[in-house]
């Protein structure tokens, strides 16, 4: 179906439901699947119109989203369907994914940031058990159960997409065996709970500081272990260990308030899910990056090694698997994988101090450092999306804020040569061993235009020198990012 007609589709939609035509028909990011998302506003209601040509999938994800909701769990309401036309309008969650909030440095995890993921393993532990009550699992698609066969998928999407497309050497039957070793203990472990599948950072919406989840039209009986791991083991997330322990044992107690659970059991199950999820994954980038040669698959496989090589390095599964071990040894001992490997280990002592701070609240922030301030950028000349009402309540992350001020302002043309001063300061600061930079980026409200210039400077300089990068965003932070 050509865009017009979906959006011919879902205006009609709209129009039945809202008793108006939308004002808005805003096209949204494109996804990884055939779902084709769009925004839609009308003078009071605002909705999420989707187009999804799979209409089991599409069954599946809108009962689902029924039964969840009549529990009160944090999952989008949906207001109408049409699948005769492929179309369903949902809940508007806004636009800040969790995934939006990670900032990637190896060495830098805020309480903040470990505080919302807190909450939001408090909300799946709910969602799984609470919602896997009387959940009508014969909607599930492709499959009821994530059972062996299940299991086997996955592990042979890696032994396929991975193994032989790096020509990684390895023993077919010795693998099989060990696959089959796996996948029995995991089998032991407690599976009568909702499994969300797909459970990371970019499925989970934060709005008013709460989590709400998305994109579960993959779910299936299964057991709890398997989206904790998804989550605390999600690549690029690059969670601290001992966060990640924190994270898992308050899971642990608040899901054992709800359902009876061994700890020790539950983390020797949670331990080999962690595997078998870390292996699927592998096949995944396998697959989309060097079979398809999706430059973001590529960049993720030296994230996904350091998970691996954290696993292996301390191994606490009650199973032998000395062939699957083996070969995953041989993989991180591989340099095939060096030239994707844009994670480039700095040696500097550079730690750069990235803001975005409101003139009108509170002015350029105290540089704390002992250097006595650094660079400040004023933002205020840009176009501002804020004096319009669709993005006066959401922020520089917001997919629909950032494409305002890509499509409407001046901004990447400022960003550029922002970029071009601080990077000659970075590339100095390294060369003399210096240890601190501080870069402030203001405007109006902190909200809007600081927020996207800090959150892309940050990125960059991660990117091209590899330096520690200790982000803020004050205004919003002391907002909880509700505004």
């Amino acid at each position: 179906m050509t865009p017009q007609k979906i959006e011919a589709a879902l205006a009609d939609l709209y129009e039945q439901w809202a008793g108006e035509s939308p004002r808005l028909i805003l096209p949204l990011a494109p996804s990884g699947s055939e779902r084709i998302y769009y925004r839609l506003q009308g003078s009071e209601r605002a909705a999420i119109g989707t187009y999804s040509p799979n209409d089991k999938e599409s069954r599946a994800f809108l009962e689902f989203s029924r039964h969840f909701h009549s529990k009160a769990l944090p999952v989008p309401e949906i207001f109408t369907e049409d699948l005769s036309a492929k179309v369903y309008l949902q809940e508007d969650l806004g636009s800040t994914t969790l995934y939006s909030f990670l900032i990637q440095s190896d060495d830098y995890f805020p309480d903040y940031l470990a505080q919302i993921y807190k909450r939001v393993v408090e909300q799946l532990a709910r969602l799984q058990i609470i919602g896997g009550k009387a959940l009508d699992y014969s909607h599930s698609y492709p499959k009821p159960a994530f059972d062996k066969e299940s299991m086997f998928w996955d592990l042979n999407y890696f032994k396929y997409h991975f193994l032989m497309l790096t020509k990684v050497r390895f023993d077919e039957q010795s693998l099989e065996k060990d696959f089959h070793t796996l996948a029995d203990y995991l089998l032991t472990a407690d599976d009568k709970y909702f499994m969300f599948r797909d459970f990371q950072s970019r499925n989970i919406m934060i709005k008013s500081g709460e989590p709400y989840f998305i994109d579960y039209q993959g779910g299936r009986r299964g057991a709890l272990q398997y989206d904790l791991a998804s989550l605390l083991y999600q690549a690029k997330a690059n969670i601290p260990a001992d966060i990640r322990q924190e994270i898992l044992h308050h899971y642990i107690k608040v899901a054992g308030e709800l359902t009876p659970i061994n700890p020790d059991t539950f983390v020797e199950h949670y331990n080999g899910y962690v595997l078998i999820r870390n292996i699927q994954v592998l096949g995944a980038y396998g697959f989309r990056g060097l079979f398809e040669r999706k430059e973001h698959f590529l960049k993720s496989i030296p994230h996904s090694l350091r998970n691996i090589k954290g696993l292996l390095e301390n191994w606490q599964l009650p199973i032998e698997l000395p062939h699957l071990r083996e070969v995953l040894q041989r993989i991180l001992d591989s340099k095939k994988f060096e030239p994707f490997n844009k994670i480039k280990s700095s040696t500097s002592l550079l730690t750069v101090g990235i803001n975005s701070f409101s003139y009108h609240a509170g002015g350029v922030p105290d540089d704390n450092s002992g250097n006595g301030g650094g660079f400040v950028f004023d933002c205020r000349f840009i176009h501002n999306p804020g004096r319009y009402e669709p993005y006066k309540k959401l922020t520089g992350r917001d997919e629909s804020v950032i494409n305002f001020l890509k499509q409407h302002s001046t901004m990447d043309e400022y960003l550029h040569n922002v970029c071009r001063i601080v990077d000659a300061a970075v590339e100095d600061y390294i060369e003399r061993s210096f240890t601190s930079l501080t870069v402030n980026f203001g405007c109006t409200g902190g909200q809007h235009r600081s927020v996207y210039a800090a959150d892309t400077l940050a990125k960059h300089l991660k990117e091209k020198y590899g330096v520690r990068v200790v982000l803020h965003h004050i205004e919003q932070e002391k907002k909880n990012w509700e505004n």
